[in-house]
C-alpha cells in the first residue's frame, strides 16, 4: 500500500484521502480492452494490401464479410483500419505480354468503382489530406500504391497519367529485373542496381510528390534510390533480414539504419515467410518438392492445389505469431528509432501464411495489445500504427508541391481541373 508521510508519520487524514482517490480513479483496463480502444482512437495505415488483384478475379469481394481473403469492409471497421493502401500490382508476366499499363488502369478503375458503389463506406485518398476528410466522415480511405514500375512503360511515358490518377507510392520493380531496376529475387542483376531510367524516375517521382518504395529492390538498387532521392522513402512491405539471413527480399540492418537516417519508414510485412526463419525454410522445402513433382512445366492449377493440400497435410505449416512480428518492430526501433517503423501487412498477398492472431484486417488490436505488453507508450503506438507513414507521405507531397506538382486530392473541389479523371469518366482509351 502507498504510504503518505507527514513529518515521518502516516496520518489518518492522508490515508483516508488516498483511499478515496483510489476508489474514484478507474483501474487501468486490461491490454486487450485498451488495445481495442487505441485502435479506434488512433489512425491505422496499412501500406500494402493486395486486394485489387484479388478483386480482379473475385469481383464481389468487398461488401459483406468474405469467406476468402483478408480484407473487406466489415473486418476493416472491426480492426480500426483507416487507410488501406491498395496495391496496384502488375506481375512480370503482364510486362512480357505488354498488358501491364492496361491492367494497372483496370485495377484503379475497380477501386474507383467500389467508391461509386458504396460512397458512404469508402473514398479514394489521393493525398494525405484526403485521409483526414475521409476519417472524419467515417469512411475507409483507399490509397493507391503501384507495385512494379512496368505500367509506366519502358521510358516512363505514363508517369504523369498515373500520378494524376492518385498513385501515392511506387516500387520500381517486382519479381524480375525490368527497365527501371534489378529485383531482390533476380540474382543476375544486369543493372547492378538502378538503370539510368530508374535513376531519372526516382527524381521524377520526387518532383511529383510520390513516395518511393524500396520493397522488392535489390540491395544495390535500394542504396542507389537512397542516394538519389531528395525526400524520405518507405519500404512498404518488408521485414528484417536479421531474422532470416540470406533472404534478400527483406532488408538489412544497415538499410534500416539508412532509411531512418533519411527520415523514412520501414513498414513491416506480416507474412510468416517474412518474419520467421522456420516458415521461410518450410517455403524453400516446398518449392523444392514442387520442382521435383512437376519439373519445369507449370502445373495445372487444380493439380497444384491438390499437391499443396497434400504437402501441408504431411508437413504442417509453421505459422509465426504476433510476437514474431513484434520482434521485427522492436528491432527497427532499436536500429533506427520509434519514428521509422510502421505496418505493411501484405494482406491478400501472402496467402495462407499469416501469423496466428494476425489473419486479417480485423486483427490490428491484437498487434496493439502486443505492443502494450511490451511496454510501448500510447504516443509510440500511434506512430507505429500510422503517424510515421503520414509524416513521410506529407514530406513527399511538400517536395512535389514545391516542384510545381500539388497532389491531386480526391476529396477536394476542382479535382477534374487538375487533370484527374472524375469518377465514372469513360477511360476506354486511357493509356
Amino acid at each position: 500500500m502507498t504510504r503518505i508521510r507527514s513529518r515521518g508519520v502516516v496520518t489518518t487524514r492522508h490515508l483516508a484521502a488516498v483511499l478515496v482517490l483510489a476508489a474514484c480513479t478507474p483501474a487501468e483496463p486490461p491490454p486487450d480492452e485498451r488495445a481495442a480502444e487505441l485502435a479506434r482512437r488512433h489512425l491505422i495505415a496499412d501500406t500494402h494490401i493486395d486486394f485489387p488483384i484479388r478483386r480482379h478475379f473475385q469481383p464481389d469481394a468487398v461488401g459483406p464479410m468474405q469467406s476468402e481473403g483478408q480484407f473487406d469492409h466489415p473486418r476493416a471497421v472491426a480492426g480500426g483500419l483507416d487507410v488501406a493502401f491498395m496495391s496496384i500490382f502488375t506481375p512480370a508476366s503482364a510486362a512480357e505480354a505488354g498488358t501491364s499499363t492496361d491492367l494497372a488502369n483496370s485495377l484503379i478503375d475497380a477501386m474507383e468503382e467500389i467508391v461509386e458503389d458504396a460512397p458512404d463506406r469508402f473514398g479514394i485518398a489521393a493525398c494525405a489530406d484526403d485521409v483526414d476528410v475521409l476519417r472524419d466522415s467515417g469512411r475507409l480511405a483507399l490509397a493507391l500504391g503501384m507495385e512494379n514500375g512496368s505500367p509506366l512503360g519502358d521510358d516512363a511515358e505514363h508517369l504523369d497519367h498515373f500520378a494524376s490518377r492518385g498513385i501515392s507510392y511506387l516500387g520500381l520493380t517486382h519479381s524480375r529485373t525490368n527497365a527501371f531496376s534489378d529485383s531482390s529475387y533476380d540474382t543476375s542483376e544486369p543493372w547492378q542496381g538502378l538503370s539510368p531510367l530508374g535513376v531519372a524516375t526516382v527524381r521524377a517521382l520526387n518532383e511529383r510528390g510520390i513516395m518511393i518504395d524500396l520493397s522488392h529492390l535489390s540491395d544495390n538498387a535500394a542504396w542507389q534510390a537512397l542516394e538519389h532521392t531528395e525526400v524520405p522513402v518507405v519500404a512498404t512491405h518488408s521485414s528484417l533480414r536479421h531474422f532470416i539471413p540470406g533472404f534478400h527480399r527483406n532488408i538489412s540492418d544497415a538499410m534500416v539504419e539508412a532509411v531512418g537516417a533519411q527520415g523514412g519508414v520501414v513498414q513491416i510485412n506480416f507474412g510468416s515467410d517474412f518474419v520467421s526463419e522456420t516458415a521461410q525454410n518450410w517455403a524453400v522445402a516446398r518449392r523444392g518438392a514442387v520442382a521435383a513433382a512437376f519439373g519445369v512445366t507449370e502445373p495445372d492449377p487444380a493439380a497444384r492445389l491438390a499437391f499443396d493440400a497434400e504437402y501441408r497435410q504431411a508437413h504442417p505449416y509453421p505459422y509465426a505469431s504476433v510476437g514474431t512480428v513484434l520482434d521485427h518492430i522492436d528491432r527497427v526501433v532499436t536500429l533506427a528509432g520509434i519514428d521509422h517503423v510502421g505496418l505493411g501487412s501484405d494482406f491478400d498477398g501472402v496467402g495462407d501464411t499469416l501469423p496466428e492472431g494476425l489473419k486479417d484486417v480485423a486483427a490490428f488490436p491484437n498487434l496493439v495489445a502486443g505492443l502494450l505488453r511490451r511496454g510501448y507508450a500510447e504516443d509510440a503506438i500511434a506512430k507505429i500504427l500510422g503517424g510515421n507513414l503520414m509524416r513521410v507521405w506529407r514530406a513527399a507531397e511538400a517536395y512535389g508541391a514545391a516542384s510545381g506538382n500539388p497532389p491531386p486530392c480526391a476529396q477536394a473541389p476542382g479535382l477534374s481541373d487538375r487533370g484527374r479523371p472524375a469518377p465514372g469518366a469513360d477511360r476506354e482509351n486511357a493509356v
